[in-house]
């Protein structure tokens, strides 16, 4: 990777490198309803499995929530139970693995 002078790297900010939107899409309304049914996720783990998959860190979703980052933590870990994960990225590849595998046998018997 080609390196910068020092006097340019004097003027990047740290915020240069974050994203500027965390509000991606990676899944819609109906492919998030079925992961709360399939997994049995409560009204209030989907909420924060959804924040933690558009790449909230624990405290912004306590701030965002009006929660104690503790509690973030507690769902996380039930989320985790159930999905049968270990960690973040882990739930996230679940939850798009499931949604693209029930989209494509829905694609297959509609063709």
């Amino acid at each position: 990777m080609p390196q910068l002078p020092n006097s340019q790297l004097e003027n990047v900010r740290e915020d240069d490198f974050r994203c500027k939107s965390t509000k991606g899409i990676l899944l819609d309304k109906r492919q998030w309803s079925y992961v709360q049914k399939r997994y049995n996720l409560t009204p209030r783990e989907r909420q924060i499995a959804e924040l933690i998959c558009q790449g909230l860190q624990n405290g912004s979703i306590a701030r965002d929530l009006r929660i104690r980052p503790g509690t973030v933590k507690t769902h996380t870990r039930n989320i985790y139970r159930k999905v049968h994960v270990k960690s973040k990225i882990a739930m996230l590849l679940r939850f798009v693995s499931d949604v693209r595998e029930v989209y494509a046998q829905y694609d297959e018997s509609t063709s």
